[in-house]
């Protein structure tokens, strides 16, 4: 069993479904070519492990291309892509604390 990303055309990812896997041919098709026809989508498999493509692709998702690789939606406008994940511009505290991102403030605010 293996998951694919339905892509439109800006390669966002609209939906994920249950298929067979990839090292199956379906009527002489590859699995992604098979999952697309007869759509206006592009397909890509995923994977729940990171294996293929780094990210689990969800609803939202990019992917990029170049680096063949699924990319969460960005969390914060100041967040910056490191790979295939968004860090903080500033590193979270680590004094065993609850924190949550400020984006007003660039800042790591304390919870409660």
């Amino acid at each position: 069993m293996a998951h694919y990303a339905y892509l439109d055309e800006n390669n966002i990812v609209v939906a994920v479904t249950v298929g067979k896997d990839e090292t199956e041919l379906i009527d002489g098709l590859d699995t992604e070519t098979y999952y697309a026809q007869g759509t206006p989508y592009t397909v890509k498999r995923t994977s729940y492990n990171g294996n293929i493509r780094k990210n689990y692709a969800g609803i939202g998702y990019s992917y990029n291309e170049e680096e063949d690789i699924f990319v969460a939606p960005q969390p914060y406008p100041s967040w910056i892509r490191n790979g295939s994940f968004w860090q903080a511009p500033l590193a979270m505290p680590n004094d065993g604390k609850i924190y949550t991102w400020n984006e007003d403030n660039i800042s790591w605010d304390e919870g409660d």
